[in-house]
Formats: structure tokens, C-alpha cells, sequence
């Protein structure tokens, strides 16, 4: 599929990211006491109400910090971009800031730097509102 979205698509799914959520969603899950399980099977629930109910609340700590670093992985690719797509418009946001050149084709720097700039301001916006779930969540997953 040349010159489409897909293969970013695909790439953000199952890309390596993916990995790095995976070790962290079973470090935290390692830590979460059986009593918690075994109480809500005594209970009555079967493994999907368990997952639902008791385990994925749990866990909307460390959702939300793999969550944010998806985010964060996504936002900053540029070598899938320029691999995949050959026209402007579709350009990422990473991949169009090398597009400030003149007439003959030198980048101006005041405008990569200042579009640099303000393209931080979304991904600093997300850090900082949820920058104490990614802190909790990365201290946790790794305790015992």
C-alpha cells in the first residue's frame, strides 16, 4: 500500500511499542494478590467478570501510562512516515517540519525551530497533565 496511512496504522498497533506495554501490564499484574482473584471466583464471578470487574479497574493506572507512551512513541515517529509516504499531505507532523526551505531548497532555521517548538506543546500538554500516572505506574510495575 503505497502512499497510505495503513502501514502507520498497522505500525502503531503492533509495533514495538507493543513489547514494552506487554512487560509492563505482566510486572504490574505480578504484583496484584491472588486473594483478590480467588475472593471474586468464591463470589461467583467466572474469568471474564474476574478480568472485568475486579482486574482491569486495577489496572487504570498502568493503562493509562502505556497508554501515554503509545501516545507519546506514535507522535514522535518520523522514519516510518518517510518510508511509507511520498505526498504532503498525508506527511506527519515530525515528517513536515523539514519542509521550511526556500527557494533553493536551504532550510530556513527560524521556521523549522519555531514550528518545532510549538509542534512540543500538544505531547508537553499530555505529559503534564497525566506525568503522575506515568510516574506511579512505572514505580509499581516493578514491585513485589
Amino acid at each position: 500500500a503505497h502512499d497510505t496511512l495503513t502501514p502507520l496504522i498497522l505500525l502503531a498497533i503492533f509495533g514495538s511499542q507493543g513489547a514494552f506495554s506487554t512487560f509492563m501490564l505482566r510486572q504490574f499484574y505480578v504484583t496484584v494478590p491472588n486473594e483478590l482473584e480467588e475472593a471474586a471466583r468464591i463470589d461467583g464471578l467466572n474469568p471474564l467478570g474476574i478480568f472485568i470487574r475486579i482486574m482491569l479497574p486495577v489496572a487504570v493506572p498502568v493503562l493509562s501510562s502505556v497508554a501515554i507512551l503509545a501516545f507519546i512513541a506514535v507522535w514522535n515517529t518520523y522514519l516510518e512516515p518517510l518510508v511509507f509516504l511520498s505526498s504532503l499531505e498525508k506527511f506527519t507532523l515530525p515528517l513536515s517540519l523539514t519542509n521550511f526551505n526556500d527557494t533553493y531548497g536551504l532550510p530556513q532555521w527560524h521556521l523549522q525551530l519555531a514550528a518545532t517548538t510549538l509542534s512540543i506543546l500538544p505531547i508537553m500538554v499530555v505529559y503534564l497533565v497525566f506525568q503522575q500516572k506515568v510516574s506511579d505506574a512505572m514505580v509499581n510495575s516493578g514491585l513485589k
